[in-house]
């Protein structure tokens, strides 16, 4: 599990909707259109921060996991059906999770971890059995990847080297700076952050495996500008500097 968070639900059990739902959209400052308050405003219910649940056809544009305009309201049952969020928590889920996720809404006394086995999740960590194949060729490293509850991590120092990076660790401060083609990527080891040419991108957080700094798969695309792409039909990480 990476995160907890508190949420406000619907006012009575059958307003929020129960199952598994597809996340088809996500957008920044959604209007209130009921009773016409713009996105942004601090007036809106909906927060600034919209992310849609395909539920029973609704294409997103009905239940959703989103902000709030009364902090206050979390940890209660006063929504319509949506699902809300402490507005800064919602922020950090919004830049976490990408379309096409699914969200399993359910009451259950049974832990998180249970759930997730209950629905088809490798929860704990695992070895990951696949093959890493970097611009073509397939890649043998002496730090296997790993799969942390259905998420692919892989050793930083070892995949940035053999795509031609450069990689300096700080043991004092525990911060990993690498340099590849015109970016300068600095990381504190466990923290959820990374600076690429000074602009700070939200990550999920890096972990040690034995003496390996291990960073999430797709979030190795979004501060390399590397392609990194699972083809799960073959069980293969393709990473590619795109040259």
């Amino acid at each position: 599990m990476v995160k907890e968070f508190r949420v406000a639900t619907g006012k009575s059990p059958e307003l929020t909707p129960e199952g598994t739902f597809e996340i088809v959209n996500k957008i920044k400052n959604r209007p209130y259109y009921k009773e016409k308050i713009p996105g942004g405003d601090p007036r809106n219910p909906l927060g600034d921060r919209w992310i849609g649940l395909n539920v029973n056809g609704t294409m997103g544009t009905t239940y959703a996991i989103h902000g709030n305009s009364n902090k206050n309201s979390i940890g209660k049952y006063v929504s319509a059906g949506c699902i809300r969020m402490y507005n800064d928590e919602i922020h950090w889920l919004f830049e976490q999770v990408p379309l096409h996720t699914m969200a399993i809404i359910t009451t259950s006394s049974l832990s998180f971890e249970t759930i997730a086995q209950n629905h088809g999740y490798a929860v704990g960590v695992q070895s990951y059995d696949g093959k890493l194949v970097v611009n073509g060729k397939e890649a043998q490293l002496k730090q296997d990847l790993i799969m942390v509850d259905s998420r692919i991590y892989i050793p930083l120092r070892a995949c940035f080297e053999l795509l031609g990076g450069t990689v300096e660790w700080n043991a004092g401060t525990q911060t990993v700076t690498v340099y590849t083609g015109i970016r300068k990527i600095t990381h504190k080891a466990l923290s959820g952050k990374a600076v690429v040419n000074g602009k700070t991108v939200n990550i999920t957080a890096s972990r040690f495996q034995g003496n390996s700094l291990m960073l999430p798969l797709r979030n190795m695309s979004e501060i390399s500008g590397y392609s990194v792409v699972w083809d799960g039909a073959s069980n293969t990480v393709n990473l590619t500097t795109g040259k």
